[in-house]
């Protein structure tokens, strides 16, 4: 606080007490010493990376080796503080033109970085170095660092970088690894009540010894943090001084005294007292997450102490002297198991507690669940007592049955063997359990006078007879009855395969079962690769329980490679087939037999002798039947004949036609000339000429499919149903003219060839 004008300026304990020399800070001695060294040994660097959570000193110590750096005594690490440099970089001070302070949060682009280069080439104005402190460094974007890479790598020689980062993976790889890294930490709890004591002292307040746990608490270890909520505290200060109660009610702290009932009540195991304590909490207005946190707290610092005797003289418990004995009180009620239970449910309820719509509801739970853990876990006043006399209730355990000797033999007297096989006689006839008093009604025939040994065999009545009304249905015939019954619920084997192991029943798809061989089931599988993975033991365990499970017989099981029984080494009577198949055998085929009475009919009018066109004399309509070949006739079954379209039947009438005019018709010889009569009109040569009259074909010949002429007036309806029916049949679009299919269908039909 000073006053200018009439008018006061408060200023912050943090910046009030702003370190001003690396002496001067605290708790961060892992840094200032080698930078104190370095310093005065003239080892500077031109770029240092800070490093640490918030509030840690990061930016002050950068400020004190801008400090130290321009100094007229140095570069030192105790700066005189009377140079214009030290005055005017020292906390509250004006600041020097040539260290540059910038905030990264703001000025992270590639402009602002190329602005910053520009402004790093100049000299210094009126110091040695020219420095730029770049805070919150991470903020810059990668375009901006590449663009400060350059000069960051190789700076003038006037030029030094001081970045501060509470993330420093966010910086790239290529600056950090051109910068020394120092990096800072949160204050341990003896430096920061140090810290604090000091500040209270400059203040000149009284301050209870019950309130630096909780700014420490509240501080969570920064030094700037706590100081900030030491100056709330100290704000609100009468001329009494910080006591606890007002810290507490500030701060939104547990109070000391809601605590202790709430740990009382669960060391008595006392649902009433906590169930009341949660009442006051709720009462007072505290936040529930806030009471689970505080409560969990002084849970910690009673396991350390039940762990620790003099965790307090340590550093590892913080707390006020008047408090040590109330915390050890309380951490002996509990044995160890059951302070771990209660801070472990109350940690795994912590997070629920946040915004929580019912409060109360949540609390009373987690009071119930703490009772619980309490009770669980036992408390010291909870504990039973046990008894000496306890040990005697239980009943002796038996005599261990002695050791069989090396050979394997048990040596027993002869009235003790006829005592064991009349006792196993009696159980096997009665289905009962032996009873122990039949050993005395055996009389001793022989007592031989040996000290009589350890009742071996008395103790020993474990006649492996008795189970034998179970035996297995392997009577007869084992092998093929049980490859049998595998075969016949193979799917449902496989489907129990697949509960246990899906690869193995996918494996299964293409196996079958082959046989019995040697009491083992084989069955066989194509694929070699798949029959070696279905003999891995986890998947041959797999079957062997299925099997078990679906067939009730426990038998070994292996995999070969191919489905074939006997390759296998399997005999007919193990297949376990009830009917064995035989090998196939293609059917004979006979030969043409010709049949009493009838005659083989000629497939055709002769080889090499082409048909008549058109058939037989008097048979025009069968001309277009298909010759028969000489193929093996009774092998084939005959075909019935298709029948033939109007089309191909007027077609056919044609042909024959043809055949009997003897071929083509020879075009009329044309008239002589005569002189004295004038000759008509040539036709133009894109005219074609009409067609013949009287075509054979009845449609035409250059036309794959015969597309009927516009039908005249006298067209009856049977023509034009022959026309539309040949209309519809598929074509190849031929384009031969009607001399050409002449001449190819009596090549084709009488082996005739053109001259």
């Amino acid at each position: 606080m000073s006053g200018l004008g009439g008018r006061l300026y408060i200023v912050a304990l943090y910046r009030k007490y702003r370190p001003a020399s690396f002496a001067e800070v605290i708790g961060q001695d892992h840094v200032t010493r080698p930078l104190s060294v370095a310093l005065d040994s003239g080892r500077i660097n031109h770029a240092y990376l800070f490093t640490g959570p918030r509030g840690c000193g990061k930016t002050s110590s950068a400020r004190i080796l801008a400090r130290s750096l321009n100094c007229v005594q140095g570069p030192t690490s105790t700066p005189c503080g009377v140079c214009n440099s030290c005055v005017s970089l020292a906390p509250g001070g004006p600041g020097n033109l040539d260290v540059v302070e910038l905030d990264a949060a703001s000025h992270n682009g590639v402009d602002d970085m190329r602005d910053l280069r520009d402004r790093a080439t100049y000299a210094p104005a009126e110091s040695r170095y020219r420095i730029f402190i770049i805070d919150e460094a991470h903020m810059i974007t990668t375009q901006g660092f590449n663009a400060l890479l350059k000069i960051v790598e190789e700076p003038p020689e006037h030029l030094i970088f001081i970045f501060a980062t509470t993330e420093p993976e966010k910086v790239i790889g290529t600056i950090r690894s051109r910068t020394h890294n120092y990096p800072f930490r949160l204050l341990a709890p003896p430096d920061m009540r140090m810290l604090l004591e000091r500040t209270c002292q400059a203040e000149s307040v009284q301050v209870e010894d019950s309130v630096y746990p909780l700014i420490i608490r509240a501080g969570g270890g920064s030094p700037r943090d706590s100081l900030s909520v030491l100056d709330q505290l100290l704000a609100g200060t009468g001329p009494e001084g910080l006591t606890y109660d007002l810290a507490s009610r500030l701060l939104g702290i547990t109070s000391s005294t809601l605590i202790d009932a709430a740990v009382d009540a669960l060391a008595t195991s006392d649902s009433a007292g906590m169930f009341l304590a949660v009442d006051h909490a709720i009462a007072a207005g505290l936040e529930p997450r806030r009471f689970t946190a505080d409560l969990l707290d002084h849970f910690r610092d009673l396991m350390v102490l039940q762990a620790v005797p003099d965790a307090v003289d340590n550093g590892l418990v913080d707390a006020p002297q008047d408090r040590i004995e109330t915390l050890q009180r309380q951490a002996a009620s509990f044995q160890p198991a059951a302070l771990a239970a209660i801070a472990s449910t109350i940690n795994s309820n912590v997070d629920e507690m946040r915004n929580a719509t019912a409060p109360r509801l949540l609390l009373e739970i987690l009071a119930a669940k703490l009772i619980l853990s309490a009770s669980g876990g036992g408390a010291v006043q909870a504990a039973p007592v046990v008894s000496a006399a306890a040990p005697a209730s239980t009943p002796p355990a038996p005599a261990p049955a002695p050791a069989p000797s090396p050979s394997g033999r048990v040596y027993e007297r002869k009235s003790q063997r006829l005592a064991r096989e009349a006792a196993e006689a009696a159980a096997q006839a009665s289905a009962a359990p032996e009873p122990e008093p039949e050993v005395a009604q055996v009389p001793a025939s022989e007592p031989e006078p040996v000290p009589a040994p350890e009742p071996v065999v008395e103790q020993q009545p474990e006649p492996e007879p008795e189970p034998v009304p179970e035996p297995q249905p392997e009577p007869a015939q084992p092998a093929a009855s049980v490859a049998e019954q595998v075969r016949s619920q193979w799917t449902a084997v496989r489907t129990k395969v697949g509960s246990a192991n899906k690869v193995a029943e996918i494996m299964l798809t293409e196996a079958r079962v082959l046989g019995m061989r040697d009491g083992t089931l084989v069955i066989g599988h194509n694929t070699g690769a798949l029959a070696s993975r279905l003999n891995d033991p986890r998947n041959n365990q797999a079957i062997v329980d299925a099997v078990k499970d679906v067939v009730g017989v426990e038998v070994p099981i292996t995999c070969v490679i191919g489905t074939n029984p006997s390759e296998a080494g399997i005999s007919a009577e193990n297949t376990g087939e009830l009917t064995p198949k035989k090998p196939w055998t293609p059917p004979v085929v006979e030969k043409n037999e010709e049949k009493p009475g009838e005659e083989e009919k000629p497939a055709s009018t002769g080889w090499g002798k082409p048909a008549a066109l058109g058939g037989p004399q008097g048979e025009a309509p069968q001309a277009s039947q298909p010759a028969v070949t000489p193929k093996d006739v009774d092998t084939q079954p005959k075909e019935e004949p298709r029948k033939l379209k109007r089309w191909e039947e007027a077609a056919a009438r044609g042909r024959a036609a043809l055949e009997a005019n003897g071929g083509m018709p020879e075009p009329p010889s044309p008239p002589p000339m005569d002189e004295s009569v004038p000759l008509p009109p040539e036709p133009d040569d894109d005219v074609p000429p009409p067609p013949p009259a009287g075509d054979p074909y009845g449609y035409p010949a250059d036309e794959g499919i015969p597309a009927p002429p516009p039908p005249p007036a006298d067209t009856n309806a049977e023509e034009e149903e022959m026309l539309r029916e040949a209309a519809q049949e598929p074509g190849n679009r031929d384009r031969r003219d009607a001399k050409t299919v002449a001449m190819d269908l009596l090549s084709q039909e009488l082996g005739a060839k053109p001259v």
